[in-house]
């Protein structure tokens, strides 16, 4: 299966890359590849101490940029701002709701188990979290949850979370 990869290489005939080098890029999900230096978009990242080579994938990668530039270049939070974030719990939202916090937000989430809202809370510093599957209305919840209404909405989702957000936009 191909996808968005992180690998470590092992050996090379290449002036680019060198053995232990870190590079992510599309290829297969497997344990080893032999790859021209032209066959394939390879990017050589950074060896950063305590960072896990994974991290490219996710806060370093395409998830951590799109929540930073959606975010700070669109959303354009200020301190004391309402921020909600639909899908909070996947890899984007998770990353926007602990930047809206460092920005001095109210952050509040939307996830689909239990589970994921009290990880919201927990472990990535939201201030609420809505369980959109179990919402009696959903409209009143959200009005609860951000009663000085919504200043940014970072919308993953779409749908009938959309609608209902964009109703208590200030």
């Amino acid at each position: 299966m191909r996808g968005l990869c992180v690998g470590t290489v092992v050996e090379s005939l290449s002036d680019k890359y060198k053995p232990g080098d870190t590079v992510v890029g599309m290829f297969g999900w497997q344990g080893y590849l032999v790859l021209n230096e032209d066959d394939t978009h390879l990017t050589k990242v950074p060896d950063i101490p305590g960072v896990p080579p994974v991290a490219w994938l996710g806060p370093f990668g395409s998830a951590g940029l799109t929540a930073y530039f959606g975010l700070l270049k669109i959303g354009n939070p200020q301190p004391g701002q309402t921020v909600l974030v639909s899908g909070a719990a996947g890899a984007v939202g998770s990353i926007v709701g602990q930047i809206a916090k460092i920005k001095g937000c109210r952050v509040v989430g939307t996830a689909g188990t239990e589970e994921k809202c009290q990880k919201l809370i927990e472990k990535f510093g939201f201030d609420a979290a809505i369980n959109y599957k179990t919402a009696k209305n959903l409209s009143d919840e959200i009005r609860e949850a951000c009663p000085n209404g919504v200043d940014v909405f970072f919308d993953l989702v779409g749908g009938h979370i959309l609608d209902t957000a964009l109703r208590r936009i200030n």
